[in-house]
């Protein structure tokens, strides 16, 4: 390897492309320059012509805390044909190269913090594993009343829309990414030609899992238990603009494909429960069984989709598909753990080598804690104190 330290530990550039980020450096930024790497990582945050001395406060933070080395830069204009974030990261990456030759690449928002361990978990995983890129979504807030409601549905709409486990199966077609927390390979970027490959892309993330898997990588998304966002989204109209940078633009800002994702949702979610109860009513016995057959068909493989979310998270996004919303019980969605190696399971173990094996019931044939085939074995998400990253 390029930058393989004395310790066997591959090198690492974080690139962090930031416009106007002062106010959530302080959470995010101290955490990446704290984490607990045995080998050569160094931070770029690339500051991207923002306003609000998102520069000046990020280098003020790395002399008073210490920790990983850190290099702030600035882009410029993003020349015709880029996006302002791709230009940022491609700056980013060019400077690293420059500096250190990294073996990874880490890419993550400006608003997003990690755990002491979690630069080290991630790594270990893609060496484990034979991975080229580890992504796992950030968890999100949900503490106002709005992020309690639209959160959880919107994780929920995005692993339907790209099922994990399509993923990560190896030879498969479908490939996505969660920006915040993507580790490259260097090489599988070059691979890729990333991001030079996806520079007018809006959802970028998506965009470059498709470029790695497209060139013969080999992917991995799933849901944090280290990396939280921290950025928050106290109204409606914060979250709606949120939603429909992402979410709508997946739909390619078109309302008739909108139209219909909202019928087929409606369709699945909506009628079963409708036609048992309606037909009970009516008296008319056959629908109402074949309703109820259904809505029981849709609640036993809800927790199999979103097979990498807590119990407690599932019921709380299928509430809000369903127009409602239960109480978040610590103001964080909280990931599963990543599932161990079993028969049916899609997807590599990406738990550092020592840390593998049986945890809770599972038996030895794959089966989860309720004994069904083909479920990864859960554990429960660590509690997330009120200032985690202090």
């Amino acid at each position: 390897m390029a930058g393989e330290g004395a310790d066997g530990w591959p090198s690492v550039a974080v690139v962090v492309p930031a416009r106007d980020e002062a106010e959530v450096l302080p959470l995010s930024l101290t955490s990446l320059l704290a984490q607990e790497y045995p080998g050569r990582a160094e931070i770029v945050l690339v500051d991207d012509g923002s306003t609000d001395g998102t520069g000046a406060l990020a280098r003020e933070l790395a002399e008073r805390h210490g920790g990983l080395p850190l290099t702030v830069t600035s882009p410029g204009e993003p020349p015709a044909g880029w996006t302002g974030k791709l230009w940022a990261v491609r700056h980013g990456i060019a400077l690293a190269r420059q500096r250190t030759a990294p073996d990874f690449l880490l890419l993550t928002d400006a608003d997003i913090a990690h755990r002491p361990r979690s630069l080290r978990d991630l790594v270990a995983a893609a060496r484990g594993n034979r991975l080229d890129m580890v992504s796992q979504m950030a968890r999100l807030r949900v503490e106002t009343g709005w992020e309690r409601l639209i959160v959880p549905a919107f994780v929920y709409f995005f692993a339907q829309l790209y099922p994990f486990r399509w993923i990560n199966r190896p030879g498969g077609r479908t490939a996505a990414a969660a920006g915040g927390c993507v580790l490259l390979r260097d090489g599988a970027a070059v691979a890729a030609g990333v991001p030079e490959s996806i520079r007018q892309s809006v959802i970028d993330d998506v965009a470059l899992a498709r470029a790695v898997k497209r060139s013969g990588g080999r992917i991995w998304l799933g849901l944090a238990e280290q990396v939280d966002s921290v950025r928050p989204y106290p109204d409606l109209r914060e979250l709606w603009r949120m939603v429909s940078r992402s979410a709508y633009a997946q739909l390619r800002h078109n309302p008739a494909v909108l139209a219909g994702t909202v019928l087929g949702l409606a369709l699945i979610y909506l009628v079963p429960p409708v036609a048992a109860v309606g037909g009970a009513v009516a008296g008319a016995w056959p629908v109402a069984a074949l309703g109820l057959a259904a809505w029981a068909v849709m609640a036993w493989h809800v927790p199999a989709d979103a097979a990498v979310l807590r119990p407690a998270v599932v019921a709380r996004a299928a509430a809000a598909v369903h127009g409602g919303a239960l109480p978040a019980d610590d103001g964080r969605l909280r990931g599963a753990a990543l599932p161990r190696p079993g028969r049916g399971v899609e997807g590599p173990d990406l738990r550092p080598a020592g840390a593998r094996g049986r945890t809770g019931g599972g038996s030895r044939r794959g089966r989860g804690r309720g004994g069904r085939r083909g479920r990864p074995h859960l554990r429960p998400g660590r509690q997330v104190s009120p200032q985690p990253y202090a």
